[in-house]
């Protein structure tokens, strides 16, 4: 899992957050993917559960990373995810709606975990990766700036806000996956990113 980590981390200043290969992998998988690895996964088989940490691992980490949780929580919270995810995969009805429906139990792992720490303060970000050679250190700095930026300004929004501009926008589901993850209508979670938008332009200070 460490590893998983370390490699996550390192895409962490990239233009988009889940550069991570297995991520990629997966946004690019077909609902009858979803479905035969969910069904392998009701079947009890430990190759399936296998491939469920390898293909989601390093998204669901970005995930709790983005809504505020430091380093060694959000390593911590995805486990709980998988557990919780293994435990209760009978619950899952539509096979297809794998992606929601494990980003959903996500949410609830990281909202029950604010919920016990009431007290914790947003977090701050921690070293990134340098720029690759070649790359103008002026140039990477600026993009870094402003990624820290946006990253602490999602993270200080509501929660139903943060959470729908996570899902959508930096986890790449769809209107519908990003509904179901959320537990709320398709208009609904529509309304929350048009809101969510409007709070970042105006803390980043953008027209």
């Amino acid at each position: 899992m460490q590893k998983k980590v370390q490699a996550t981390e390192q895409h962490r200043d990239s233009a988009h957050p889940t550069g991570d290969r297995a991520a990629t992998r997966q946004r690019g998988s077909t609902t009858e993917e979803h479905a035969s690895l969910a069904h392998r996964l009701r079947a009890g088989q430990q190759a399936a559960a296998e491939e469920l940490v390898d293909n989601y691992y390093g998204r669901i980490y970005l995930f709790m990373r983005a809504v505020g949780h430091d380093r060694q929580t959000s390593e911590d919270l995805t486990q709980e995810t998988f557990m919780r995810a293994w435990n209760h995969i009978g619950q899952l009805r539509d096979s297809k709606a794998l992606n929601g429906w494990l980003f959903r139990i996500a949410g609830n792992v990281s909202r029950l975990y604010w919920r016990k720490h009431r007290r914790a303060d947003e977090t701050s970000l921690e070293s990134q990766a340098m720029p690759d050679e070649g790359v103008d250190s002026a140039e990477w700095a600026g993009q870094r700036e402003t990624f820290a930026r946006l990253h602490e300004v999602v993270a200080r929004l509501p929660w139903k806000l943060k959470q729908a501009i996570v899902l959508h926008y930096l986890e790449q589901l769809t209107i519908s996956e990003a509904a179901d993850a959320a537990g709320v209508r398709q208009g609904t979670l529509k309304s929350r990113l048009n809101r969510g938008l409007e709070a970042l332009r105006t803390e980043m200070g953008r027209p």
